[in-house]
């Protein structure tokens, strides 16, 4: 079965929580929020390498770097990250609880060949020349978070049906039956009539009158766990090449490969002796898959001998997703209570699903333009800093007609809502090296400006507090980086007819150490 998934019950309120239904503003927001990515040396300087240049960094942010370098250059770079969150319900720190995501990946890997002519042929201009190859990670979805509190029950998981009960057709009751019946469900309603989380009740004529929901106690426990997983990379070729060693233009073909996992866990608990109902659980999980083309130019100028200002413009990236969701709702119930309930009403865990749901679409993710200015210091290191620019609300997603799981959908009401949700964001970095002999010290800092139009006060933007240590002897180069990372999130579990849909709040921070082993010849 192929259809738009429209069962996650999950509204973004902000940051990268999840999404009103899957194919949203939150997906063309996940996959066009980068970040600076590269060998550890890179990632020491806070990502500020658009006017450096000689740096494998450059192939993904500023290619005419590559024409600076002196030595063909070969690296890999594996690394590990330790994420941590605090989460809370309603704002509410009593409930506050911790969660931990850790992973291994692999930062960056590359090969660089260089070719240069001596001093003294001055047959060309074209001093010197670099082809590139290589892998970047530009984007880690490793986060967990996880919250526990006390909810009314009209602010519960089961209140977000409402709009879809009460009085109906006999069409819409037989619905409900056969989805019951062939155990094959289409709706959430369908879902929660499966678990005997809802009823249709008959009137006094003796025919089916309406849908009720399960009754449940006036206060409920609520928690979650969300679960994050995987990354965007690149897979670059660029050329970068020198002119009379003064200027510098290159250019790079990227090719995208993303992976993105979100399993959320919702669980509620009533502790009222007066009701059957014991509990729900509900499990999703969506697991998207992409691959995606882009590329860019650029230039760098030696302004003087210690000056260098550098430009950079990428093309947006065009991406084909496609998601697989599942979700399944289990419903608990006790053999005691005072509430009107149907006769065949089970004891104990009842389980029922969606059928698993593939579905095929494409993102256009924005333009974005870079600037710097690097600054050298001779034999003693070097300090620079990068402002870059990105409209998130260009982004925009389209159907894929032509794939077996896509379909004629316009996205157009997506589209509308990306618009007024996102707004242009400026991305700074600055970052500096200081040399002592063989070893090199690096510090460096960026902010990535809040991507969103409302809600400044819940402070969006994502702060990369960066350093390093590196060391150089003959043909031979090992680095060191450490990242840390702050940002916030704020979003609903679900949406509710009355707006009292519970409202969680998430503080992230994640620490990523990568280390750089290398040889130039």
């Amino acid at each position: 079965m192929k259809k738009r998934i429209i069962w996650l019950s999950l509204a973004l309120v902000a940051g990268q929580a999840g999404h009103a239904f899957a194919q949203g503003p939150a997906d063309a927001l996940r996959y066009s929020r980068l970040q600076f990515g590269g060998p550890a040396r890179t990632l020491g300087i806070g990502g500020a390498n658009v006017a450096l240049g000689a740096d494998f960094g450059n192939l993904t942010s500023n290619p005419a770097g590559l024409g600076m370098y002196q030595k063909s250059e070969l690296h890999f770079t594996p690394g590990i990250g330790f994420g941590q969150s605090n989460a809370s319900i309603d704002g509410s720190s009593s409930g506050a609880q911790e969660a931990t995501k850790n992973s291994f990946h692999i930062a960056s890997g590359g090969l660089v060949f260089t070719t240069r002519r001596p001093d003294d042929d001055q047959t060309t201009n074209w001093r010197a020349g670099s082809f590139a190859l290589g892998f970047t990670r530009l984007a880690d979805f490793n986060t967990a978070s996880s919250y526990q509190g006390t909810i009314n029950n009209n602010q519960s998981f089961l209140s977000r049906l409402q709009p879809e009960a009460g009085a109906r057709g006999q069409a819409f009751f037989d619905d409900l039956d056969g989805q019951f019946d062939a155990n094959d469900y289409e709706t959430n309603l369908g879902l929660a009539y499966g678990a005997y989380l809802a009823d249709i009740v008959r009137g006094r004529n003796g025919l089916d009158s309406a849908v009720v929901l399960r009754r449940q106690g006036s206060v409920l426990n609520q928690g979650e766990t969300v679960t994050n997983s995987g990354s965007v990379s690149q897979f670059d070729l660029g050329y970068g090449a020198s002119y009379r060693d003064r200027l510098y233009i290159g250019g790079a073909l990227g090719i995208v490969n993303s992976k993105y996992t979100e399993v959320r866990v919702l669980t509620e608990t009533d502790d009222d002796p007066n009701t059957y109902f014991n509990g729900l659980r509900s499990r999703s999980e969506l697991t998207t898959r992409g691959t995606g083309i882009n590329a860019r130019l650029g230039l760098i100028y030696r302004a003087t001998d210690k000056v260098r200002v550098g430009a950079s413009v990428q093309t947006p990236t065009f991406t084909r997703l496609n998601d697989t969701y599942n979700e399944n709702l289990t419903s608990d119930f006790s053999g005691q209570g005072t509430d009107r309930v149907p006769v065949d009403l089970p004891v104990g865990e009842t389980t029922v699903n969606f059928p698993s749901n593939d579905y095929a679409y494409t993102l256009t993710s924005p333009f974005r333009a870079n600037g710097g200015v690097a600054v050298t210091l001779g034999k003693y290191g070097f300090v620079t800093g990068d402002v870059e620019y990105v409209n998130y609300g260009q982004a925009r997603l389209r159907n894929d007609s032509e794939d077996v799981n896509g379909d004629d959908y316009s996205f157009s009401a997506e589209n509308s809502e990306i618009q007024a949700r996102y707004q242009s964001a400026v991305n700074l970095r600055v970052g500096g090296e200081a040399r002592f002999d063989i070893f090199r010290a690096r510090l460096g800092f960026a902010r990535y400006g809040d991507p969103y139009n409302e809600d400044a006060e819940l402070g969006r933007a994502q702060n990369y507090y960066t350093g390093g240590l590196g060391i150089r002897q003959g043909n031979f180069f090992l680095d060191a980086a450490a990242v840390y990372t702050t940002f916030n999130q704020a979003y609903t579990p679900y949406s509710l007819p009355n707006n009292l849909q519970p409202y969680i709040k998430v503080d992230n921070n994640r620490f990523t150490t990568s280390v750089t082993a290398g040889i130039t010849f």
